[in-house]
């Protein structure tokens, strides 16, 4: 079987809010999500940092962690990993062959078929099992009450943040967001989550509640001597000296909740020592968010796509790049908010904008809004250093600014080519 090819006739977005399918797939594979101690992870942004600064730690202990997590960067195997190797094709395809007969099975009898996100949850479940994982960190695909992976009953949920995106979905306010974030969080169980807005507060908390679910509650503010160098950010919270390499104020949110997360798993009964947690912090890798992917000119990848994530990435820029010459390359999917990303990115007055839509790969997200369209809503807000061209030649011009800072910024799904396109 080429598995490329089937897993290329799935539907890759969204369907109504039901867990019918992924609940036929684990009766029929006797229930794989029982077998599994599962951290479940949901958020607007800051899910796939999460993950991976937990992975990094629970592994440096000694454990055996699987990791699900998306969207892929280069190859879809990377969205299944045990301790951090990425699962073999010759697996996946072994995979496929047993799960395939199920879902000819469901979707002979369902109008509304099988989609790759619901497949690969409960392909990535069975794998966990049979590589006998320890524990298993799961992020949620969207939202959380209906998300596919909802269907597992984990030892503890994460709420990393809640704003706004994929909005014609989870919700047009940021309570209707909150409440789908929230689904996440089960009966009798733990939740951890980092203060917001007290409206917001308030749905989490009152779910917790009802549900008698313990919340650890991070407050922003008990992170203090937050300081940064050009490798490292430094900081206390609850009287640990932490350092981690990623950058931005955010990922100190994100470290912060891992800190938490390993005093619950210690509870559970995970040894897990103090060095080790620093350890695993500081030395965390973690692609296409603010990954420097290119020296002299310095390139930087970013793949922020809503609100959140550009104002995040605008903080990290200030903190890092403030004085330097600046260009941006900027694609945006059409599922996306594009109005707001370019009204944030524009509010930089004096940096450079070259505007594309997006790669030329005929098997990926080909979604992409027209570079015509970013460039005139960019003309709402200046007359001057904006343009348009194709990924590739921006690229290959910038490449020849030594003295600018360039940012690709607006979509992980550009991530494969613009790396091509760096060692040309």
């Amino acid at each position: 079987m080429n598995i490329s090819n089937y897993l290329s006739g799935f539907f890759k977005g969204t369907k109504g809010p039901t867990l019918d399918a992924i609940e036929y797939f684990m009766e029929q594979l006797d229930f794989p999500q029982k077998k599994l101690k599962i951290v479940h992870i949901a958020g607007t942004n800051g899910k796939g940092s999460t993950v991976e600064m937990l992975s990094n730690v629970l592994e440096q202990a000694g454990y055996t962690v699987g990791k699900f997590m998306s969207p892929h960067i280069i190859k879809f195997n990377e969205r299944i990993c045990v301790n951090h190797k990425e699962i073999l094709d010759k697996e996946l395809e072994e995979l496929t062959n047993k799960i395939k007969p199920i879902v000819d099975s469901y979707n002979k009898t369902h109008e509304v078929k099988v989609t790759l996100f619901e497949l690969e949850t409960a392909m990535a479940l069975l794998y966990f099992v049979e590589k006998k994982c320890d524990i298993v960190i799961m992020e949620t695909g969207l939202g959380g009450l209906c998300d596919c992976t909802n269907i597992v009953e984990p030892i503890l949920s994460i709420i990393t943040s809640i704003g706004y995106d994929h909005m014609d979905i989870l919700g047009n306010t940021l309570e209707e967001i909150a409440n789908q974030k929230a689904g996440i969080i089960k009966e009798n169980s733990e939740t951890i989550y980092v203060s917001q807005e007290p409206q917001i507060n308030k749905i989490i908390q009152e779910t917790c509640k009802k549900k008698n679910n313990l919340l650890h509650l991070i407050n922003p503010q008990d992170c203090t001597n937050i300081s940064y160098d050009a490798k490292y950010q430094t900081f206390s919270y609850k009287g640990k000296q932490v350092k981690i390499n990623l950058k931005g104020n955010k990922q100190i949110q994100n470290a912060c909740i891992v800190l938490e997360t390993i005093e619950v798993l210690r509870k559970s009964g995970y040894t897990i020592l103090d060095e080790t947690v620093l350890e695993g912090l500081k030395t965390v890798i973690h692609k296409a968010r603010f990954e420097v992917i290119n020296l002299n000119p310095t390139i930087i990848f970013d793949g922020g796509h809503n609100e959140q994530a550009i104002k995040n990435l605008k903080e990290t820029i200030s903190m890092h790049y403030k004085d330097s010459k600046k260009t941006y390359i900027v694609s945006i999917l059409k599922t996306k908010d594009y109005k707001t990303v370019i009204k944030e990115l524009m509010e930089d007055k004096e940096a450079e904008f070259i505007f594309t839509d997006g790669t030329k790969a005929k098997d990926e997200v080909k979604c992409y809004v027209e570079k015509e369209t970013l460039y005139n809503e960019a003309l709402k807000y200046r007359k001057d250093n904006i343009y348009m061209d194709s990924l590739e030649n921006a690229i290959q011009k910038c490449k020849k600014q030594k003295e600018s800072v360039i940012f690709i910024v607006g979509s992980f799904y550009t991530y494969k080519e613009v790396m091509q396109y760096i060692e040309m």
